[in-house]
């Protein structure tokens, strides 16, 4: 990356890590369209960006983010996104269980970037279960398992180019299923 520059998703998913210090690969956010990333960004020492899938990048130096007032107020809305994101990130590490981080990681993913099909909601994006086990505080074999048993309980499936399909997003409360009423009756 370079300094004093931001990076915008155009098109693509790009992984957001860092190093941790026994040299392992730490998963910090993900990026997808609209979404910045950089340098001047993070205090992180060992940061890195990964494209998961291809992608278009727009770069801009500091200097265009402050002669431009409209880029500026883009950019602070981006990144009120990206601390809405962390912040999830960070709560999903307090769940009890290590199936409760994983189902609520790959739901996060499933609302920021899944689309839509006949099954659920689908990942474009390919994650290792190394890269989920980072991101949930777990191991690889341990990611390994709860997927085989999401999977089983048809609660995630597979498309024929492997990307996961979340099938069973949790349902609205009372609150909100009487709240879609009441606007559906007017």
């Amino acid at each position: 990356m370079l300094p004093e520059h931001i990076w915008i998703v155009v098109r693509g998913i790009v992984k957001l890590s860092c190093l941790n210090e026994q040299g392992d690969d730490v998963l910090i956010a993900i990026a997808g369209p609209n979404e910045p990333f950089g340098d001047p960004l993070t205090q992180l020492d060992l940061y890195q960006a990964t494209t998961l899938d291809r992608c278009d990048l727009l770069g801009l130096s500091i200097q265009d983010v402050n002669s431009t007032p409209h880029l500026g107020i883009n950019l602070m809305k981006a990144m009120i996104r990206r601390t809405h994101q962390s912040e999830a990130l960070i709560a999903l590490l307090g769940l009890r269980g290590v199936e409760n981080r994983v189902k609520s990681f790959l739901e996060l993913l499933a609302e920021d970037y899944g689309n839509p099909c006949n099954q659920g909601l689908k990942l474009d994006l390919r994650l290792t279960h190394q890269e989920i086990a980072s991101a949930v505080s777990t191991t690889r074999v341990t990611v390994t398992k709860v997927l085989g048993q999401l999977k089983e309980s048809g609660w995630l499936q597979y498309d024929s180019q492997q990307k996961m399909i979340i099938s069973l997003l949790p349902k609205p409360n009372n609150h909100q299923q009487q709240n879609n009423r009441s606007i559906q009756a007017k």
